[in-house]
């Protein structure tokens, strides 16, 4: 399955109150130090400031995206692709939505936090303008982990 999702079959659309099981269960799969059902659910359905959007293929959420929106500003919260649909593009196709989408809304720079660790996103975030400047010591409580601060204007 290394082929890349035909446009076909992969539809982004903002998340719902059925997605919300699924984007539990992906946070689980994808991050160490996952968020509740709960925190999930009270973020794709009642958070003002927030808005989700999913990568659906063929009836199955295979991603997810999160942002909070405050002012002129989106903080990007998740980026979460399953892992059988991984290396497919399918985080470059939300990213992309999510820009265009918040761009429209008037979001003039968007920012978000990364494991310093984590390279692979580091350079996924690269690629769309994003530049590390600042670390948070400590931010991930797992494992105490240092976040890169990333900003895009």
């Amino acid at each position: 399955m290394t082929e890349d999702i035909r446009t076909k079959d992969l539809i982004i659309r903002r998340a719902e109150e059925r997605d919300v099981e699924e984007i539990a269960e992906l946070e689980k799969i994808c991050f160490n130090d996952p968020w509740s059902i709960e925190s999930v659910r009270s973020d794709v359905l009642e958070n003002k400031l927030s808005f989700y959007i999913v990568a659906e293929i063929s009836g199955n959420v295979a991603g997810y995206m999160g942002i909070w929106n405050i002012l002129d500003e989106g903080h990007i919260t998740n980026v979460a692709v399953d892992p059988r649909f991984r290396r497919k593009h399918i985080a470059s196709a939300m990213m992309d939505v999510m820009l265009e989408v918040t761009g429209s809304a008037g979001i003039k720079k968007h920012t978000l936090e990364v494991r310093t660790g984590n390279i692979k996103a580091i350079k996924f975030y690269e690629k769309y303008g994003f530049k590390g400047t600042a670390i948070r010591p400590g931010y991930y409580e797992d494992n105490g982990e240092d976040a890169l601060i990333m900003w895009r204007e």
